[in-house]
């Protein structure tokens, strides 16, 4: 198949665990016992939507196990069995969320549609062997004949057909001579076998529906599990990594390898999916939020999929040190969010570079400041990172700070700005306020403060000290434009609970946006690219939006806060 080069050499603290989870050990073992060379793994998703931060999971697991062992190989497969749902802008969107978050399957990609033809032959085979059969039963019917977990099932009144008889019938299938749903391939197992996945379940049905890479070629198309196990066998994976509700899949997966003709048996290992407290991550779902209209489409910043969580800002090495940090368990559980959040606040505080900004604004006029005047002053750009090195920031006469560093009466710990109180201007001078401006119905609309000269920079030779450091723009340079502040999609941190009759959609959080038209900021902002991060200082981090963003006025989008303020928050409730 060719060995992948896989990125990530940044990364190789993070690629080595200091010790083994169960599926590294089970790895090794079989590489020191001899069984494997080296490992082979996949990750196929179904081009049915896009991928979440549960697949990235699943990704960085993946491709990670090839990373560590030498001659590892971890292929793409897209497993496009179900052409009613697929669609090729899934697959370019997997594929470009895949290559963001840092890996390269190199030639290693694949479609279970490429081997329709085998899966058929091998399908002959079984009916052959007179372990499958074509059957007439309605899904429905079939679901009745099933049985319950308690009771065994009954057997198909078409079960005991020639195999020369299913294989004409097959034939005709393929042929397009039937109806959907009118007959299916069924595996000929045990009606009462203890696990229903194996009471006889469907290999194929008809879906005359035009798919995606082979057009009208294919009107019956293979169910999951024939398709998953071949495939895997196919390709030559070693080891099948799914999540846990694939366990009980695990004895057809078996089943399947055993009764055909193949070479290859990989072994399937299921681990624990990922589940975030405050998040949705069933396709089903997403795709309601996106049809409804609840958000806007599937890399809305609120959404939890690759291409949201990118566009919101976050980068692909918070996501892996994320899927580093919770590492793989046999057990489901649920995350809180907030262990993501904290990967991307490490990532972003050693790498973006910070700016002033100010969203909520109300203009001082700083009285003693030559009128027309604009002086420049230095500004580090990371404290964190000294060869990020400085800028200039003009400051003028007129400046805008936050609402909320003024208060005119302010309790006794409030160490902002108040009438007569001094503050430190960030990278400025001390200012003082001397007057407040209101209007005709009592409401502040500017503020007038006299500042020290001596004290360029933010210090006072005197030595005195202020209490407060407030952030600003320069009013007469100051870049306007749009910025969105974003919130958890959900008010609970389990809306998958169907408590009292509520949905996941009744946990909506309607105040999950809110849109700042004419927010002010730093004006060397304005040249941001898309996609480029900064800090905006005591406000939390901010992306340029990726979609929305023109040349020289880019959107911004708040990725996180600076501190976990919805547990704050929750606290206080």
């Amino acid at each position: 198949m060719g060995n992948q080069n896989n990125t990530l050499e940044e990364d190789n603290n993070d690629s080595k665990p200091e010790s083994l989870d169960f599926i590294r050990e089970i790895i090794a073992n079989d590489l020191s016992d001899g069984k494997h060379d080296s490992p082979v793994t996949r990750f196929p998703p179904e081009p049915n939507g896009y991928i979440h931060i549960g697949h990235a999971k699943s990704i960085c697991l993946n491709f990670g196990l090839s990373n560590e062992n030498k001659g590892g190989v971890c292929h793409l497969r897209f497993d496009d069995t179900n052409p009613v749902k697929e669609d090729s802008e899934y697959v370019e969107s997997i594929k470009q969320d895949v290559s963001w978050l840092g890996f390269d399957w190199g030639e290693n990609l694949f479609f279970a549609s490429d081997y329709f033809e085998k899966l058929y032959e091998l399908a002959q085979e079984l009916i052959k062997e007179g372990k499958a059969f074509v059957c007439d039963l309605s899904f429905d019917e079939i679901a009745d004949h099933r049985g319950t977990p308690k009771s065994p099932g009954k057997n198909s009144p078409y079960r005991d057909r020639s195999p020369a008889d299913n294989i004409d019938l097959f034939e005709r299938m393929r042929n397009g001579e039937f109806e959907d749903g009118s007959k299916v391939l069924r595996a000929k197992i045990d009606m009462a076998s203890p696990n229903l996945h194996l009471r006889d379940p469907v290999l194929y049905r008809i879906r005359k529906t035009t798919h995606h890479r082979t057009g009208d070629k294919w009107c019956i198309y293979p169910m999951y599990d024939f398709t998953h196990c071949l495939s895997d066998s196919i390709e030559g994976v070693t080891h099948s990594l799914c999540t846990l509700e694939f366990e009980v899949h695990r004895p057809l997966y078996d089943w399947v390898l055993a009764n055909l003709s193949v070479e290859c048996h990989p072994r399937q290992i299921e681990f624990a999916r990922l589940n975030l407290t405050y998040t949705v991550l069933s396709k089903r779902k997403l795709l309601v939020l996106v049809q409804e209209g609840y958000v806007d489409g599937w890399d809305d910043p609120r959404m939890p999929t690759v291409s949201g969580l990118r566009r919101r800002g976050f980068t692909p090495a918070s996501i892996r040190g994320f899927c580093h940090a919770i590492g793989v368990t046999k057990f489901n559980s649920l995350t809180d969010v907030a262990l993501l959040e904290h990967s991307l606040r490490q990532d972003l505080n050693e790498t973006v570079e910070r700016r002033l900004a100010v969203l909520h604004p109300i203009k001082v006029v700083i009285t003693n400041f030559q009128e027309g005047q604009i002086e420049e002053l230095e500004a580090v750009n990371n404290p964190k990172n000294p060869e990020a090195g400085t800028r200039t920031m003009p400051f003028s006469r007129e400046i805008y700070i936050e609402k909320d560093d003024f208060m005119e009466d302010p309790p006794k710990k409030f160490f902002r700005l108040g009438p007569g109180r001094e503050v430190r201007l960030r990278f400025a001078y001390f200012i003082t306020c001397q007057e407040v401006i209101k209007n005709n119905v009592g409401e502040i609309v500017e503020l007038h403060c006299t500042y020290d000269p001596e004290t360029r920079g933010g210090n006072a030779p005197d030595g005195r000290k202020v209490k407060g450091t407030i952030h600003w723009v320069s009013a007469a340079k100051a870049f306007e434009t749009k910025v969105r502040l974003y919130d958890r999609l959900f008010t609970t941190d389990d809306p998958n609970k169907e408590d009292e009759g509520k949905t996941f959609i009744d946990h909506i959080n309607e105040s999950s946006l809110e849109v700042i038209a004419d927010a002010k900021l730093e004006p060397s902002l304005s040249e941001a690219n898309p996609g480029e991060s900064f800090q905006f200082e005591r406000l939390g981090y901010f992306c340029a939006d990726l979609k929305d963003s023109e040349h020289g006025k880019p959107v911004f989008n708040r990725t996180t806060t600076l501190r976990d303020a919805w547990a704050k928050k929750k606290n206080q409730a």
